[in-house]
């Protein structure tokens, strides 16, 4: 993980926001074991228990399973409900601002499609 803390959220959070990230991509796949909470605050210079807070969120929202004495992994079906939990995010909380800025802005279906394609797309 390649990570650069800003001052807008709590460490904590951006450690797991960046761990669901990983879930999302695919870098965590079910089965797979996260890093060990020592490991990640040696190698990011973090409190041990700023790690574990953000792991536990994520053990509390059963994304992540608590194997004791063993370590943490990634939960059968994890990345499904992320992702479906992003998409109803999105469309509640993100697509009705974008639906207003494409109307403000006059934009039609067809200019966003093509727009959207790929350089080159026929």
């Amino acid at each position: 993980m390649n990570i650069g803390w800003n001052d807008n959220a709590p460490i904590y959070r951006q450690l797991k926001d960046r761990v669901i990230g990983m879930m999302l991509d695919g870098a965590l796949k079910a089965g797979d074991a996260l890093p060990s909470v020592r490991q990640v605050a040696a190698e990011y210079r973090l409190n041990p228990i700023t790690v574990s807070k953000a792991y536990q969120e994520l053990v509390d929202e059963n994304l992540v399973e608590k194997r004791r004495g063993i370590g943490m992994y990634v939960t059968q079906g994890a990345s499904e409900k992320l992702l479906a939990s992003e998409r109803e995010r999105f469309l509640r909380e993100e697509w009705p601002a974008m639906v207003e800025r494409i109307r403000l802005l006059g934009l039609n279906v067809e200019q966003l499609l093509r727009t959207s394609q790929p350089r080159g797309a026929a």
